[in-house]
């Protein structure tokens, strides 16, 4: 593992209790119990974490969250199919877990992206960096973080006095994708289901839907 992002890595055993049932479409597995002995787990932080604000609709009744990587192809390639499905269904909470495992640029540009919230501006930092279609330097960063509108000076500023809440903002979320099991970026869950790699608008319409089904079970 890269020692640039080593502070970031868990430093307990994670165990999970996992349930041998899929989704018919993708073949997700479904969410462990939300239990963990510091509560990583817990439905508040994977879905509510005070660290990330939320796109989409904050008010929907499912949650799709992305864990991963500015220098990831596969998120730049998957982003306009998972911005349209958000848009079309109109009721998809998106939350957006950096998860920076690709090198030092990427935790550089996560830590930029999570203190742009401090600005109200988080989406718009996320739409600059994954718009980057190449590999990642600080001078792309900047500039591609003050053309979105992002006050850079802000943003140093909010990086240095604010370092403890955004380096716990990644390392919960590396926690997570650690205790999920997944092996690289991008990888989601939808709703409640664990749904590692690539899909297509079919498979992310498809999962939500089978979301919202589990959901109403639930409550039968």
């Amino acid at each position: 593992m890269n020692r640039a992002i080593s502070r970031f890595q868990p430093n307990r055993r994670q165990t999970l209790s996992l349930f041998g049932v899929t989704a018919a479409s993708v073949g997700a597995g479904l969410f462990p119990a939300w239990a963990q002995e510091d509560n990583v787990l817990s439905e508040e932080l994977v879905l509510r974490d005070p660290g990330i604000p939320v796109a989409g609709n904050g008010s929907g009744d499912v949650s799709v969250v992305e864990f991963f990587d500015y220098q990831c192809p596969y998120c730049r390639k998957v982003e306009p199919e998972l911005r349209q499905v958000v848009h079309d269904d109109g009721k998809v909470r998106l939350v957006w877990k950096d998860w920076p495992i690709l090198g030092p640029m990427s935790v550089v540009a996560s830590r930029l992206a999570v203190a742009s919230r401090y600005q109200n501006k988080f989406e718009q930092a996320h739409d600059a960096l994954i718009a980057i279609n190449s590999k990642l330097t600080e001078a792309k960063i900047r500039d591609a973080l003050s053309g979105g509108g992002l006050d850079v000076d802000r943003l140093d500023r909010d990086l240095k006095e604010k370092a403890t809440e955004i380096d716990a903002t990644l390392a919960r979320n590396n926690d997570q994708a650690t205790a999920f099991e997944f092996r690289g970026t991008p990888s989601f869950i939808v709703g409640k289901f664990r749904v590692p790699g690539v899909l297509t608008i079919p498979q992310f319409t498809r999962a939500i839907a089978d979301a919202r089904k589990a959901a109403a079970a639930k409550k039968a």
